[in-house]
């Protein structure tokens, strides 16, 4: 778990590291809501907001810190910590529906 202040760049971090096609999975602390990031490319980031709202964005790297900026007063208001999973190759159906437990 990750403090919520350093998240966004521990995320481009991370993000840097991460091989074509794999995504990484912030969740909070009750695991039951989440911000998917994929790397679709190297020019291209697809973010999945699945939570109080459902939404995808298309978006170039450089403008990651915006939207995760504003998705995690979104998605995590009152979270102080955030789970963050480094996934493997992203497939839709499967990732959506990662079953973990909730707490």
């Amino acid at each position: 778990m990750i403090d919520k202040t350093k998240i966004i760049d521990t995320v481009c971090e991370r993000l840097e590291k991460l091989p074509l096609g794999h995504y990484i999975d912030l969740k909070t602390y009750k695991r039951n809501r989440s911000v998917i990031i994929v790397k679709v490319d190297e020019k291209k980031l697809l973010v999945i907001e699945d939570g109080y709202f459902k939404d995808r964005f298309l978006i170039k790297p450089d403008k990651l810190k915006k939207i995760l900026k504003t998705l995690l007063k979104k998605e995590f208001p009152r979270s102080k910590k955030i789970r963050l999973y480094v996934m493997g190759k992203f497939v839709d159906e499967k990732a959506l529906n990662t079953i973990r437990k909730i707490i």
